[in-house]
């Protein structure tokens, strides 16, 4: 077996953990093919005072699984799902927090968080400007984003390189592929990596609601309302979650007998260059991030197979992803499968792009492709396979991820199987 591709040490997935509104793997994966949505009335707070009052939250989430309940109750949401998450993945991968602290300094840690605890910042800044009290002194440590991170190396003993990417909306992919990098310059020998989102605030939610972003009319049918591609989709849902991939060189993976998923081919960033908040009309962002990517993994636009697409739901983003996978691939856009794992579980802002990944990891290792729900009306502008509604068996050579963030960031992740 070839280690080495385009002079580069071959890096693959060999673990994965994942907290989402549709649970933990394997049960995400499972939902997803039968096209579960995750998306319910809000239950972490009282929502009637908003327009908007569904979202897809993490239900029934223990955090004491892998933390001390003390160091637990300090910690903000976002960094409990990434510790689980990536305790998850190394159980998934075979290993033990022994083996890791055994080559600690060849174990990165590359993962991403838009926003970090605002769950701790908001209650901290509520309590002191209403009451007075002092704000504890992890409150405002354990609201950064790049804590997370931080925990998934201080609990795993992965001693080597340390990186949060926050990138928005594509912060989860963005870090994948700078994952895929520290292994290349030989930085590092094994990567956790992916992005976390815990957001279901009624200021953020509020916040959206503003920017008119999020679907609206569907408080009494919440499963109905994010609708990807559908003439009739008007928003995208508000979601949180974390997941994680566990990467490794393909040798070391087949030296000790692992299970390997995918191999994680190439990836690319861009920039729109146009708007704070929306994309730019033509899609060249998006357009250059897909095809810079194919060409870092050296894969010819007609080979590629499916697209798991960033996918909103919003009337901007589909259309415009749709034109700029147009813009790349040309007539194969027709041949491609482009799918939305948001139409079930919403947008996990800083944990899509890496949820996602899980999905098209799963969806190259199972070969089958799970459906986007939701799809009723066919619009004009989005005329390609979404695959509606039904999972459908397909043989995957080579897929491409895709996540868009706020400030014009586009990432894109080409996987591939092994």
């Amino acid at each position: 077996m070839d280690f080495m591709r385009n002079g580069f040490p071959r890096v693959v997935v060999t673990g994965m953990g994942a907290v989402t509104p549709l649970g933990r793997l394997p049960n995400f994966w499972e939902k997803l093919k039968a096209g579960v949505s995750g998306v319910r009335r809000i239950q972490s707070f009282d929502p009637s005072h908003l327009e908007v009052q569904i979202a897809a939250e993490v239900i029934d989430f223990d955090p004491n699984e892998f933390i001390d309940p003390k160091e637990a109750r300090r910690m903000g949401r976002p960094a409990q799902f990434a510790v689980t998450a990536a305790m998850d993945a190394l159980n998934d991968a075979g290993l033990t927090v022994e083996d890791i602290e055994a080559i600690g300094e060849r174990v990165a840690v590359d993962f991403g968080s838009s926003l970090g605890g605002h769950d701790l910042a908001q209650q901290a800044s509520f309590n002191f400007r209403t009451t007075g009290r002092r704000p504890g002194p992890f409150s405002l440590i354990n609201s950064i984003p790049n804590i997370p991170a931080h925990y998934i190396s201080r609990i795993t003993g992965a001693l080597g390189p340390l990186v949060c990417i926050s990138a928005a909306c594509a912060s989860g992919t963005h870090s994948i592929g700078d994952g895929v990098e520290l292994i290349r310059r030989g930085r590092a020998d094994m990567v956790f990596t992916g992005g976390v989102e815990a957001m279901i605030l009624d200021y953020g939610i509020a916040g959206f609601i503003s920017m008119t972003a999020l679907a609206t009319g569907y408080n009494d049918n919440p499963a109905a309302a994010s609708r990807p591609f559908d003439a009739n989709r008007n928003g995208f849902i508000f979601g949180e979650g974390a997941a994680v991939l566990i990467l490794e060189t393909l040798e070391r993976a087949v030296k000790r007998g692992a299970r390997i998923y995918a191999e994680v081919l190439g990836s690319a960033s861009s920039s729109d260059a146009y708007h704070v908040a929306a994309p730019e009309p033509t899609g060249r962002g998006p357009a250059n991030a897909m095809k810079w990517a194919l060409q870092d993994a050296g894969i010819n636009p007609e080979n590629v197979d499916y697209i798991n697409a960033h996918g909103t739901s919003t009337k901007a983003n589909d259309a415009i992803e749709t034109h700029a996978i147009k813009t790349v691939f040309g007539e194969h856009a027709y041949n491609l499968a482009v799918n939305s794992t948001k139409s079930m579980i919403g947008h996990l802002l800083g944990g899509a792009g890496a949820a996602e990944a899980v999905a098209t990891v799963m969806s190259i290792y199972e070969k089958v492709l799970h459906p986007t729900i939701n799809y009723e009306t066919p619009d004009p502008e989005c005329d390609l396979d979404y695959v509606p509604n039904e999972a459908r068996d397909a043989r995957i050579r080579y897929a491409l991820s895709n996540s868009f963030g706020l400030g014009g960031q586009n990432a894109t992740i080409v996987l591939g199987a092994v």
